[in-house]
């Protein structure tokens, strides 16, 4: 398996989106082209991607998983925040999900954050399993939303 940072927003990772964001969200639609670009080029936004072993090694796997990383700087340093991650129903189970929050985790510590955030829902939980054994550790805190 392998995981990468996305740098280009093409025709593949679109497709990517076309197939994860329905997986993930049945209330957010798939980013275009555009969409990809805008995302990519956040400052502080980080999309890894997560593809299979080539059987054969010749010719290079589909994206079946990805997860953004989140970085910012406030004054009592800089934060990460995992967001979306997904992994295709026919990658489940195969460690991609480890994978990618492994990759996530070393790159926010390279970054300078002394801690990594997440949330998730409860009835999640084969991701909630999956979180606390990357070392994630329940949160006694609160988390508002505003609905403006």
């Amino acid at each position: 398996m392998s995981i990468e940072i996305a740098r280009t927003a093409n025709a593949e990772l679109v497709s990517a989106m076309e197939r994860l964001i329905p997986q993930l969200s049945r209330s957010s639609a798939p980013l275009d082209t555009s969409g990809c670009e805008r995302l990519l080029t956040q400052p502080g936004v980080t999309l890894f991607l997560f593809r299979p072993d080539t059987p054969n090694g010749d010719e290079e796997q589909p994206i079946l998983g990805m997860l953004s990383l989140v970085t910012f700087e406030i004054p009592t340093g800089i934060r990460a925040w995992i967001e979306d991650v997904v992994v295709d129903n026919e990658a489940r189970g195969q460690g991609a999900g480890q994978a990618l929050v492994e990759a996530a985790i070393a790159h926010a510590k390279e970054l300078g954050a002394r801690t990594v955030d997440l949330t998730s829902r409860p009835s999640r939980e084969a991701a909630n399993r999956l979180y606390q054994r990357c070392g994630f550790l329940l949160r006694d805190t609160n988390v508002y939303r505003f609905n403006g």
